[in-house]
């Protein structure tokens, strides 16, 4: 398929769960965030804080997790697809933090390219923390920094959404797609 894959990015509470779910309702296919979902699992598996814990491991499985969403995306037979995070997410959460990887993070992320990259900034009157987001406010900054240099890095035009109602968020991104 020739779908146009767009991913909706931004450090920790920056609102792109909530565009996400807006823009799907819309009718539109997004694939979730994966962070959570293995979080959980790794809780299944008697891992109660993977990210702390393994965070190698961590990284390896939303890799992978993504990768597949990718591959997933392939098969889909629709004109626009939104990620919530895409593959670029996870070396930038990895610089950020000083975790060494190998070549295979950088080869899937260079090996798997979206259409166009929205930034949200981050935005402390919605910040908040919990059990499956760790990150303070100064680590969101920081992560949001790290998320922009990393996708320039590999290439893409970062086109960043301001704050503002989910609505005029969705809006802003639906107008800014009917030129691609």
């Amino acid at each position: 398929m020739n779908s146009k894959k767009i991913v909706i990015t931004g450090g920790p509470s920056t609102g792109k769960t909530s565009i996400i779910n807006k823009i799907e309702a819309l009718g539109y296919f997004c694939f979730e965030e994966i962070s959570r979902e293995i979080t959980l699992k790794a809780r299944e598996e008697g891992i109660p804080h993977l990210f702390k814990t393994d965070p190698l491991l961590f990284s390896q499985r939303i890799m992978e997790g993504r990768a597949n969403q990718f591959k997933e995306a392939e098969k889909i037979d629709e004109p626009i697809i939104f990620f919530d995070r895409g593959l670029p997410d996870v070396t930038a959460y990895m610089d950020c933090f000083g975790q060494a990887y190998g070549p295979h993070f950088v080869k899937e992320c260079k090996s798997h390219r979206y259409d166009v990259v929205f930034l949200l900034p981050p935005w402390k009157e919605i910040h908040a923390s919990d059990n499956e987001r760790y990150e303070s406010f100064e680590e969101a900054q920081r992560i949001h920094s790290f998320l922009e240099k990393t996708y320039r890095e590999y290439g893409y035009t970062i086109i960043e959404v301001s704050k503002g109602t989910v609505d005029e968020r969705v809006t802003f991104i639906l107008n800014s797609l009917k030129n691609i």
